[in-house]
């Protein structure tokens, strides 16, 4: 186990194994046409200011021998000859300015920098709450892996102490802030669990079960979060025929989970709901081999939900949190649902299937109207729901849609977060896509091939009853197929999370 500390002292005679600086890519200096051609010199960021007296005329010779720039993502160690009192000194690039995403992707790089440390400082700026709580953050999530089901455990397990310095650690916002990067860094990693496991030990009933027993095992004295599971026999007496379409290929039958948050005073409620596909084959509209084992991966929204609800809830957000997550797993078998069929969604709206592989929207669909009957002041839903998504913003941004108003605050939500989304339209002329059924109230897919993630928007907003409502796609930076890069590492990124804690946070303030 880590020790976290938050501590007002100079990084040049804290004694650690490695310590942690921040690096700008700077600018030219002096006069004249040469000046303004020479290249940036880069120069130690705030925090690292007693680190830079100790080298003195030294330092800027040595960072152009190593070939130091400051850019982001770069990460130098340097032995340090007993010139401060680590052993060993490390630059990691913020880019050309401060600012709370450059500090947390930096602190992500260092941690994987370290690994074989036992003590660790980060003198990254911190002059600030946001920044302490990013520096916090980057640290715990870069350092992030997942060994569940490795046979050998790995040789290094990071530091045993973590020491994070500021020259404002002793005050109460500050600290309070170091506590909660802790939560929150928590959720994240929790969803990333759940993200990678592999598709046979997280099923919807497993997945149920570990959602009840994570409930369950948070501290005493944690407030209260209350958790219900439907089984597919309750889903069955309730109409939930999305939900139920969908899991009927499979031996390992839905599950609907509640988590209701609802703290004294609370003069807000908040409703969030996540696609929870434990393995996604396609069904008979089946998928192409290649990379199908990442499908795993569809159910990240149900997981975000989730654990964005119980970090809510340790943070005493004064916000009334409902959640839905609705699990189910799609495969092939000769209960399957097929194209053509029509379902009849909780709440009556019959539903015409025509691609099985679009099957996020039809559980979502359930989800969404049991949300709105609790009538709550905004329902945000997330869900890696359409490769559209992917094609329009790539694998690192997510696409939020709906309500104008709600769509703004939830990106300024993930910009405090650090998190990358962009807004989506839902043109007026997918009203008449989403009705273009013969035979039943909508259409769940038309194969046309441009707007598909528009399409599955305008679907999903027929559940919602007209409530402020906004849809999060993470279909593309939910998981990460390549390495690891900032505080973002290989797999299950546990995209969203923060966004959701940020956006209930600023609406218990309003």
């Amino acid at each position: 186990m880590t020790s976290y500390t938050l501590r007002n002292a100079n990084p040049a005679k804290t004694r650690a194994d490695a310590v942690v600086v921040g690096v700008l890519t700077g600018s030219t200096s002096g006069k004249g046409s040469k000046a303004s051609k020479a290249a940036p010199r880069p120069t130690l960021a705030p925090g690292a200011d007693d680190i830079a007296e100790a080298y003195g005329r030294r330092l800027a010779p040595l960072l152009a021998t190593l070939g130091v720039t400051g850019k982001a993502g770069e990460v130098v160690k340097v032995p340090t000859s007993k010139t401060i009192s680590s052993p060993v000194l490390v630059l990691v690039g913020l880019g050309s300015t401060v600012t709370p995403t450059g500090v947390r992707r930096a602190a992500g790089a260092a941690a994987r920098a370290v690994t074989n440390s036992a003590s660790v400082a980060l003198a990254l700026p911190g002059d600030s709450p946001d920044l302490v709580r990013a520096a916090t953050e980057g640290y715990l999530l870069g350092g992030y892996t997942f060994t569940a089901h490795k046979g050998t455990p790995p040789s290094s397990s990071g530091p045993a102490e973590l020491v994070v310095l500021s020259p404002v650690a002793r005050k109460k916002d500050v600290a309070a802030a170091f506590e909660e990067a802790q939560v929150v860094a928590r959720a994240v990693s929790g969803t990333r669990d759940w993200v990678n496991e592999p598709p046979n030990s997280l099923r919807p009933p497993s997945f149920a079960d570990a959602v009840v027993a994570t409930v369950k095992d948070r501290p005493r004295g944690a407030a209260k979060v209350k958790v219900k599971v439907l089984d597919e026999k309750a889903l069955a007496e309730l109409g939930c025929g999305g939900i139920l379409a969908v899991g009927a290929g499979s031996d390992a039958p839905p599950r609907l989970v509640e988590l209701t948050y609802s703290p004294r005073g609370a003069k807000t409620h908040l409703a969030l709901v996540g696609k929870g596909i434990t393995f996604d084959s396609g069904g008979l509209s089946i998928k192409p081999a290649p990379r199908m084992h990442e499908m795993k991966s569809d159910m990240a929204g149900a997981a975000a939900v989730v654990w964005a609800t119980l970090a809510i809830a340790d943070l005493g957000l004064p916000i009334k949190v409902t959640t839905y997550a609705a699990l189910a797993e799609n495969m092939l078998g000769g209960a399957a649902m097929r194209p053509g069929d029509v379902v009849t969604m909780y709440g009556g709206t019959t539903v015409e299937v025509l691609n099985t592989d679009a099957e996020g929207r039809l559980v979502l669909g359930d989800a969404l109207v049991l949300a709105s009957e609790q009538k709550p002041d905004v329902i945000l839903d997330v869900a890696t729901l359409t490769g559209h998504m992917v094609v329009a913003l790539g694998d690192r941004v997510g696409g939020v849609m709906g309500a104008d108003d709600i769509v703004a605050a939830v990106l300024e939500a993930a910009e405090a977060a650090g998190e990358d989304h962009w807004p989506m339209p839902i043109p007026e002329f997918m009203d008449e896509r989403i009705h273009s059924s013969k035979i039943a109230d909508l259409a769940q897919h038309d194969w046309i091939r441009w707007g598909g993630g528009l399409f599955a928007a305008a679907f999903l907003r027929e559940f919602t009853g007209g409530l402020p409502w906004a849809h999060l796609d993470i279909a593309g930076p939910s998981y990460n197929s390549g390495g690891p890069t900032g505080h973002v590492t290989s797999g299950g990124t546990g995209v969203a999370v923060t966004t959701l804690i940020e956006y209930a946070r600023a609406l218990s303030e309003r």
